[in-house]
């Protein structure tokens, strides 16, 4: 590409050289684009850019924030992005209009983007969806409405990635059973253990697996994310991600440990 102009949103950044940081870039016409910029874009707004290069790292110039008729679909495949009074001056305020727990949330999406996408590879219901969810998190949210936002993010994001999560059947197509235990493993499904629904938590915290009481996995599927099955959706979801991940740690996870430690 040479000198195209992109709309997208930044997910990461590294120090690169003195006065330039290496971006990780979500845009809407390319998906996820590794690039060189200066220094100062900032996280969780939407940026109108030009894009220069034939390799995997390219040079990203005129970063400016996007006015709201630029994050349109139609209005990025203009031939070019034109500097006037209303393109915002960049400044580095990293979380502008996200505050308190929800910046760990939004770092959270970010980070499970940039480190599971593939590059380069166009993704534009999880785009929208991804602005979707910014705008909620510039809301008061209550916790279980905070926690909704990213299971039904992530939900969008395994769709994307070719992961969908069968609840209805276990791994050998026999239909759930309410009175069974099950354990979840990604690349298979939910195995059917031998033990009594009364031991399955008992299983869990021993064992480090994660293990479903079938009636939860029937009451999964019927209502879908909801707050009623909120945290056996929080649980299935967190060890899926951690296997993508091949269970290396999320920083913004770990930020969000450190701040409940100190509150």
């Amino acid at each position: 590409m040479r000198n195209e102009a992109l709309v997208g949103y930044l997910l990461h950044q590294r120090p690169y050289q003195e006065k330039r940081a290496l971006y990780y870039l979500f845009s809407q016409q390319h998906g996820v684009i590794h690039g060189v910029g200066k220094k100062g874009a900032p996280l969780f707004m939407p940026l109108q850019l030009f894009a220069t290069g034939k390799r995997d790292l390219k040079t990203f110039s005129q970063i400016n924030i996007a006015s709201q008729d630029n994050t349109q679909a139609d209005s990025a495949q203009k031939d070019s992005v034109q500097k006037d009074s209303t393109s915002a001056v960049l400044e580095a305020v990293p979380y502008a209009n996200i505050s308190g727990q929800h910046q760990y949330a939004a770092l959270y999406i970010n980070e499970i983007l940039w480190r599971l996408l593939p590059t380069e590879d166009p993704m534009p219901v999880l785009w929208q969806h991804y602005q979707i969810s910014l705008q909620q998190l510039k809301q008061p949210l209550s916790n279980s409405e905070l926690r909704l936002c990213l299971r039904q993010f992530e939900q969008y994001l395994f769709t994307e990635l070719g992961f969908t999560l069968t609840l209805t059947h276990d791994n050998i197509e026999d239909p759930i059973e309410s009175d069974y235990t099950y354990r979840f493993l990604p690349d298979i499904g939910l195995l059917p253990i031998l033990v009594h629904n009364e031991e399955s938590e008992h299983l869990a915290s021993e064992s480090g697996q994660t293990v479903f009481k079938g009636a939860d996995i029937i009451e999964m599927a019927r209502l879908g994310i909801t707050e009623q099955t909120l945290s056996h959706w929080s649980k299935l979801h967190r060890h899926l991600i951690d296997h993508l991940l091949d269970y290396q740690p999320l920083q913004s996870r770990l930020l969000w440990q450190q701040q409940q430690r100190y509150q």
